[in-house]
């Protein structure tokens, strides 16, 4: 495991991780983990985890860390993650910091920096379909409004994506994520990049630091 890479994508709600993080994947060859698509699985799946978690999502709340890590674990022991892997919106809090550090070790931590109120218009903005695809009322918006491209079926905001539950996602991120960043920075890994342009922009910064 001492040869294994790990990158940590970290940054407020809608700062461009999630797109970020598939980049970085097809370009590293290493495993996007993403603990919104592992809940998310877990949630359609129907299993035990998934069911506790689907009420703090539904609520836009965090999911208790004991159930994320219990996810992320299982992830990082299938052999997709062998070689490396990106984090992507985890850790959030100080306790996955440390639940994480004590299993596997961080090469670098990138910090993706946008302005809240574009974050906020990134975020209430977006529109997803039941198969995960994401659009954007005015930064990719669909072929016809309302319907996905890919498989016709309807949008819909998410519960979460409000403003009122936006700026609430934004404070808890101060709160309780903010330390997250300060603790990788003590140990002299954190990069900040600019997450504001395209993403082909974005991506172009964080490639020139890795």
């Amino acid at each position: 495991m001492g040869e294994r890479k790990g990158l940590i994508l970290i940054g407020a709600p809608g700062s461009g991780k999630g797109t970020q993080a598939k980049r970085l994947q097809e370009q590293l060859g290493w495993a996007h983990i993403s603990t919104g698509d592992l809940l998310r699985a877990a949630v359609a799946a129907g299993s035990e985890l998934g069911v506790r978690a689907k009420g703090f999502m539904d609520e836009g709340g965090l999911v208790p860390d004991a159930l994320v890590i219990d996810l992320l674990l299982e992830a990082l022991a299938a052999p997709a993650a062998a070689k490396g892997f990106i984090l992507d919106g985890f850790p959030r809090t100080m306790p996955q910091a440390e639940a994480l550090d004590a299993a596997v070790s961080i090469d670098k931590v990138i910090d993706l920096q946008v302005p809240f109120s574009l974050i906020e218009e990134r975020i209430t903005g977006r529109r997803m379909s039941p198969s995960g695809h994401v659009y954007h009322v005015k930064y990719s918006p669909p072929k016809v409004e309302g319907i996905c491209d890919v498989t016709g079926e309807a949008l819909y905001q998410r519960s979460d994506d409000t403003p009122d539950k936006v700026r609430e996602r934004l404070a808890k991120f101060e709160a309780e994520t903010r330390p997250v960043i300060a603790r990788y920075q003590s140990k002299g890994i954190v990069v900040a990049v600019d997450g504001v342009g395209d993403p082909d922009e974005v991506y172009a910064r964080i490639a020139a630091v890795l």
